[in-house]
């Protein structure tokens, strides 16, 4: 998997992600859907497609929709507007990964039976596709001085848990039938959507304890109809809420609910000491009763980000024939309430309930793949010599300057085979550390990879890390200068090749191929202190390409470089060379080193 770093291209890719499908879903309804109210047929729309998330993508979203009671109230029925939110759903579904969507109450204003089955009708649109979907009563559905424990209405004629049996992300109701859960695969983990009722009865909250009970490593999405209030306030009947559930429960890191306007945001600490993050989405008071707008919670698990954006689908529809000035302000919301993004560390805040199990160590076996010329890993301290594992006899002997020595950690990259690493003290001036080197008449000294070659490292330098005393240190190189080989051209006293660490730091490829007088050079960008970072070369017998994360770095040169020039010397882990002496020692942590004689795909690295 690719785990770049640089997160600036794709929180900005991201974030105009909705924007360009919402022009594209222009032609969703068509002029028919623009001259009035009403919408195509179904049999008009585009054609249908079996509804099936990604359930291993790391970026999903969520669909919301919150009160829609304007659209079905007595005599005035306009289903067009939710129709056209959900059309935009069934057609940008695989486009945007949409798992699921929550209705957050208040379908409708009386809560009538024709009301409640003009809306029955327009979800089935998302039935007969096998949409996964969640609705719960708000105070205009049912009788509002009610609780859970209400019996039989309208709502619950149309709802009720009859219509969701036989749905994949159906979990179960509550016995009354006004509670439900609802269980939905994404990021390669299950997650659950609680939809509670407008007001929870004791039997209520005995219910939904239980089911968290029943699922204690799912995170949970709460959605209800009442909460908060506006912004950093939760009514009464949602401080009882948070007080009798959603505090108690680490599980629960977000809600949503509607009833009040306009949009607003509160953060609170859980009884963990973990923020909760409730969100009041309502948008009735404004034109067309809200027209259907939705909210896409756009889930990045590899950005730790959730980017929410507010649209409305039905207005971009009617587009094509012109929109008075209301419209025009409606298509999409792009306030602070409406369109904004949430960081979270999904790992670190689900540890609590759902650690994630740390990457068992591989045996050395599995790492030594066709071509492998050397591997070595660092599971112990190191006293004398370290073996090459490839059986090839490449093994290393310590050297010291200035007295240093090689230290040991249990620290390692989590994607790493081997868990262990070394830890080189090197300073600059005056020089002092320990390195690493291959024992004379290595096979490893005279090959020359003419045919193409990988070497991929892992490694992590200190908060304290200091250019001035700790830059250009290699992590792999190759000893014997430009000069000893007759290249002259550039500086003779560089090393033949040398994995070093920039001032950034970041990792840079400087060598001097078969087929070049001078040094050709591949740049990576910088890496951050305190945090395992894995890199690869890989030279195919034509171009040479650095990997950081598995991810291709942007300064790979496009110029030919056949091979690795040699006189004969060993290779350094950790050292570095100029003018044939050791001129820097690395001040870090060292994991698993392997070089293997042909260019491998990303796929095959180490860290895969």
């Amino acid at each position: 998997m690719c785990t770049s770093h640089d997160h600036a291209q794709g929180e900005a890719a991201q974030a105009g992600a909705g924007r360009r499908g919402f022009l594209r879903a222009t032609a969703l309804l068509g002029a028919a859907a623009t001259a009035s109210v009403a919408v195509p047929a179904v049999a008009e729309a585009a054609p249908a497609r079996d509804w099936r998330p990604d359930s291993n993508s790391r970026r999903f979203t969520l669909a919301v929709m919150p009160d829609t009671q304007y659209l079905f109230d007595g005599p005035s029925i306009n289903p067009a507007p939710i129709e056209a939110s959900l059309r935009y759903l069934l057609e940008h579904g695989r486009e945007e990964n949409i798992v699921f969507l929550s209705h957050l109450g208040d379908l409708t204003e009386n809560g009538a039976k024709d009301e409640c089955a003009a809306i029955g009708e327009a979800f089935e649109l998302l039935d007969r596709r096998g949409v996964g979907y969640s609705v719960l009563a708000g105070n205009h559905d049912v009788k509002s001085s009610t609780n859970d424990q209400r019996g039989s209405t309208p709502y619950l004629d149309t709802f009720g848990p009859k219509r969701f049996q036989g749905k994949p992300t159906f979990g179960g109701a509550s016995a009354d039938g006004y509670n439900t859960y609802h269980l939905f695969k994404a990021g390669g983990r299950e997650w659950m959507v609680l939809a509670l009722d407008w007001r929870l009865s004791a039997q209520g909250y005995a219910w939904a304890k239980d089911v968290l009970a029943r699922h204690p490593k799912s995170p949970v999405i709460l959605t209800t109809h009442e909460l908060v209030v506006e912004d950093d306030t939760l009514s009464s009947y949602g401080q009882q809420l948070w007080d009798q559930l959603v505090k108690d429960h680490d599980q629960i890191f977000l809600t949503l609910n509607g009833h009040y306007w306009p949009a607003g945001r509160a953060v609170r600490k859980n009884a963990a000491g973990n923020d909760v993050h409730l969100h009041l989405t309502n948008y009735q008071n404004r034109y067309f009763g809200g027209a259907a707008m939705i909210r896409l919670y756009h889930f990045d698990l590899d950005r730790n980000v959730i980017d929410v954006e507010t649209v409305s689908p039905w207005i971009l529809g009617r587009a094509k024939k012109g929109l008075g000035e209301l419209e025009r302000q409606e298509i999409e919301l792009s306030g602070d309430a409406d369109r904004f993004s949430v960081d979270i560390d999904f790992a670190e805040r689900f540890t609590g309930f759902a650690p994630v199990p740390a990457r068992p160590a591989r045996p050395a076996s599995k790492m030594l793949i066709r071509g492998t010329a050397a591997y070595w890993r660092f599971e112990s301290a190191v006293s004398g010599t370290v073996r090459d594992l490839s059986g090839n006899g490449n093994d290393l002997t310590v050297v010291s300057v200035g007295g240093g020595t090689l230290g040991w950690s249990a620290d390692h990259h989590p994607d790493q085979p081997g868990h262990g690493s070394l830890e080189f003290e090197g300073f600059k001036s005056p020089l002092k550390g320990a390195y690493l080197r291959t024992v004379d008449g290595s096979p490893l000294n005279s090959a020359t990879f003419r045919s193409g070659y990988t070497i991929e490292a892992f490694y992590r330098v200190p908060a304290g890390w200091d250019p001035s005393h700790n830059a250009w240190a290699g992590l792999v190189s190759r000893t014997g200068t430009g000069g000893a080989a007759g290249k002259t051209e550039g500086d003779p006293d560089e090393p033949l090749a040398t994995l070093s660490l920039s001032d950034g730091p970041g990792p840079q490829w400087a060598v001097r191929p078969l087929n070049h007088q001078g040094i050709v050079t591949n740049w990576g960008d910088e890496t951050a202190r305190e945090t395992w970072w894995h890199v690869a070369v890989v030279n195919d017998g034509r171009h040479t390409t650095m990997y950081v994360q598995g991810c291709p770095v942007a300064r790979n040169p496009h110029a030919t470089t056949i091979g690795l020039t040699s006189v004969g010397l060993p290779w350094l882990l950790g050292g570095y060379e100029y003018g044939g002496k050791i001129d820097q020692i690395l001040y870090g942590r060292l994991g698993d080193v392997r070089i293997v004689e042909r260019a491998l795909p990303v796929t095959s690295f180490m860290n895969h």
